[in-house]
This record gives structure tokens, C-alpha cells and sequence, in this order.
């Protein structure tokens, strides 16, 4: 006897295009904000339950609700397999709280990779098993090599590459090396059904 449903993709696909693998775990979902075309691979934890405890007066002062995004991530990033991305915490007036963690457009987190980072730019490449140390900030157009491990608040320009335990600056990104950090191509290659990258 068989089925008459289609087989369920390894991918859910979202209204926005996001791909989200069914073997990733997103924890806190309702404070995740995803910009579309992104794709969670299989083992991605995205930790969405570790949002600020402490809100400022601002509720009562603008009647606004507070803002409880965690982890907000860009347009076309791609969340490789085994990935992690959590917030960074912190003391703030007497108690631990987390900060969001936002993440800009053309995002690349490789294999095994974890990042803690306050901001992450766009047309960024961060390698596998890379560790991006709690409240870093990483501008536009930056190169993280495979292993690297950024410490906690170093702030990476734009245009950078960086590399070593700890990190540091090894050289920057040729004129017309941008290209390299789109990401729509790879999009495209992943999900339940995939195209070959062009």
C-alpha cells in the first residue's frame, strides 16, 4: 500500500523562502527573527530562549511592547551543519542578561562554528569550527578562516581577513573580491529541491 502524500522534505520551506532543515534546532522560535532566503542546515542550534531578562522603563515611557528578538538573522545566510549561533550575556545593573545577537545580509557560518557575536555585518564568511567570541563585532566584507577563534569584544573592520587563536588581521579583501560573498547561488543549491549552482 502506498502513500499518496508527497515524502517530506529534509527542508521546511518558509513563505520568506528561508530553508530550515527539519534536524535543526531552533529554540525559542518567536524570538528568531529570519529576513528570508536563509538556509539552517541539519544540527544548526540556534538559541532563540536566551533574550534580555532585564527591559529598560521603555515600555511604560512609548507604550511599546519590548523587543524580545534574541537572534535576528539577514537575507541569503547560510547556517552550515553543526553550526551555533547564541547571544551574548552579560552583567547589566546587578543581574546576567543577554544581549540580541543581529546578523546582517550574505552571512556564511561554516561547520561546527559558534558564534556569540553582538553584530556580524553583511558579506560575511566565517569559517568552520571558527569561535566568535561573546559581543565581537564584525563589519561588512569580513573573511574568518577555518579555526579561528575571536575573542570576546574585538571588533573586526570591514574589508578584513582574519585567522589564528587568537585572531588576528592577516591581510584584507582584494578590489573585486565581493563577488565571493554572495550567497544566492548557494541558496539555490540547497532544499527539497535543489538546483546545481550555476
Amino acid at each position: 500500500m502506498s502513500s499518496r502524500r508527497p515524502p517530506r522534505g529534509e527542508y521546511i520551506e518558509t513563505e520568506t523562502g528561508n530553508k530550515v532543515a527539519r534536524k535543526a534546532t531552533l529554540v525559542g522560535t518567536q524570538n528568531i527573527m529570519l529576513g528570508g532566503k536563509t538556509v539552517i542546515q541539519p544540527e544548526v542550534l540556534i538559541r532563540g530562549d536566551l533574550i534580555r531578562t532585564i527591559q529598560a522603563s521603555a515600555q511604560s515611557a512609548t507604550g511599546a511592547a519590548p523587543n524580545n528578538t534574541a537572534v535576528s538573522i539577514g537575507r541569503y545566510c547560510f547556517l552550515s551543519r553543526g553550526c551555533c549561533l547564541r547571544p551574548p550575556g552579560r552583567l547589566y545593573k546587578g543581574a546576567f542578561t543577554f544581549m540580541p545577537l543581529r546578523m546582517g545580509d550574505h552571512v556564511f557560518v561554516g561547520p561546527g562554528a559558534v558564534v556569540q557575536a553582538a553584530s556580524i555585518g553583511s558579506h560575511v564568511h566565517i569559517g568552520s569550527q571558527a569561535v566568535i567570541g561573546e559581543f565581537a563585532i564584525i563589519k561588512d566584507y569580513v573573511r574568518i578562516l577555518d579555526g579561528t577563534v575571536v575573542p570576546p569584544n574585538m571588533v573586526i573592520p570591514s574589508f578584513s581577513i582574519v585567522a589564528g587563536q587568537p585572531a588576528r588581521l592577516i591581510g584584507e579583501v582584494p578590489e573585486g573580491g565581493h563577488e565571493a560573498f554572495e550567497l544566492r547561488d548557494l541558496y539555490k543549491t540547497v532544499g527539497n529541491n535543489p538546483q546545481p549552482a550555476s
